[in-house]
């Protein structure tokens, strides 16, 4: 599993939001300036982020973005799956794969994977954007660690 760009963008936007006022929109500029982000490429992605309810728009000279909920609210698995589409680490886990393997039933690997799977799962559905603001993120055995 590799986050792209995209992935790891959006996470920045998503967090730069979460600084701001609740209640206030913020310009795409002011992200912009602030993340180091191409107004064209940071477009794409709060386009997405958006639509996919996340954030709230509000149009004219007030307008900009704000989030939806609050950061707490926000597991960082949600927003990676949202832009990146997969976290699998293998592609023949990843849903709606169409290619199986031909050594599918065979395979002494397909365990660790699917474990592994669902580490990353459960990890990103407990860090929460709230907790990166906060610079904690829970360690595999659960207990908080400072970043």
């Amino acid at each position: 599993m590799m986050v792209s760009t995209k992935g790891r963008y959006a996470l920045r936007v998503m967090l730069d939001l979460a600084m701001q006022e609740p209640e206030e929109f913020i310009s795409l500029k002011s992200i912009s300036d602030r993340q180091k982000i191409s107004m064209k490429y940071l477009e794409s992605i709060v386009g997405m982020l958006n639509k996919a309810g996340l954030l709230l728009s509000q149009r004219g000279k007030d307008g900009g973005y704000r989030l939806s909920r609050r950061p707490s609210e926000y597991p960082v698995g949600e927003i990676l799956k949202l832009t990146e589409g997969s976290l699998s680490p293998v592609s023949c886990l990843e849903e709606g794969c169409q290619s199986t393997c031909n050594q599918e039933v065979a395979c002494l690997t397909r365990p660790l994977w699917q474990q592994l799977d669902i580490l990353i799962d459960d990890y990103l559905a407990s860090v929460t954007l709230a907790d990166l603001l906060e610079g904690n993120c829970l360690a595999p055995d659960g207990s908080s660690t400072n970043v």
